[in-house]
């Protein structure tokens, strides 16, 4: 058996990315923490603190940190008709920030006592996060439940390529073909973001190589379509305004790209993240196109 007070100490650096942080968090002294973590990497055999700024995990870390935010999960689901501590449970969720920025917070608000640890990543690649066992749900985009997982539809977010007015008469004066595509500047959020080259391939009706700005910010995108620095696909929820009123058009009209998500959920976890799971649910339903 581990000694969870050395385990939480090994969360908290984690999670916080440095001893004093974890100190203040856990009510302890940073030579404490300190200490903790020693004595639990001489007893597994291996560093589980990548010494910085931040401090990080080695993958050993990780998983050890992982297994004990999942055994304080499910404590808290226990009920032996007692009064629990009014404490606060550490949760980690991969999220792409298109989520994050449009409808993801007000379900999170929904439900109080946990922490939130939030791991932005591509919705094609935010259900690694759960195959690597570091994350107790992810907003995924596949449906295919991971090993261990349950899976529900979220529906389905809506983008539309934007750009404003006169980037379109400057760069694509005869319409979205290959050929501007491969000469006008269009926005990427990172290296995993493959929006807008698969919405120009189907456009183009061929694969166009896209010079891209890399701009990793949902609001970001708006502005800088709207500052005609480039196109970029929007979530219809963050640029309706601008199209309503004109300061973005769109690049080739009625051609809206619609991307499903799914709330992949540990089945270990489950239980404890049930309030969580269902406030999810409603709000994605407020807010993301369903299927009729």
């Amino acid at each position: 058996m581990h000694d969870y007070s050395q385990l939480d100490a090994l969360s908290a650096v984690i999670r916080a990315g440095g001893f004093d942080a974890a100190a203040t968090q856990l009510g302890v002294t940073p030579s404490a923490i300190s200490q903790r973590i020693k004595l639990l990497e001489e007893r597994v055999g291996t560093v589980l603190v990548k010494r910085g700024q931040p401090c990080t995990g080695t993958a050993a870390g990780r998983q050890l940190a992982m297994h004990t935010n999942q055994v304080r999960l499910m404590e808290k689901a226990l009920d032996f008709g007692v009064p629990q501590a009014d404490t606060l449970t550490p949760v980690r969720i991969a999220v792409n920030a298109d989520s994050l920025a449009t409808w993801l917070l007000p379900a999170l608000a929904g439900c109080d006592g946990f922490l939130y640890d939030l791991i932005i990543d591509d919705q094609d690649h935010s259900a690694d996060w759960l195959r690597a066992g570091e994350v107790a749900a992810a907003v995924a985009g596949h449906p295919g439940p991971v090993q261990g997982c349950d899976s529900h539809s979220l529906g389905a977010m809506r983008y539309f390529a934007t750009a404003s007015p006169d980037y379109m008469a400057r760069h694509m004066p005869d319409g979205p073909t290959a050929e501007a595509f491969e000469r006008a500047p269009a926005m990427t959020f990172n290296g995993k973001d493959r929006l807008q080259t698969d919405w120009a391939k189907t456009i183009a009706g061929r694969a166009v190589n896209l010079p891209k700005h890399r701009l990793a910010s949902s609001h970001g995108f708006v502005e800088a379509a709207r500052l005609g620095i480039g196109w970029g696909m929007n979530p219809e929820s963050l640029c309706h305004e601008q199209l309503a009123n004109g300061d973005l058009v769109e690049v080739s009209p009625n051609a809206p790209m619609d991307v499903p998500l799914y709330w992949q959920v540990s089945r270990l976890t489950a239980a404890p993240l049930r309030a969580l799971t269902t406030s999810v649910m409603q709000q994605a339903r407020k807010v993301l196109i369903q299927e009729p």
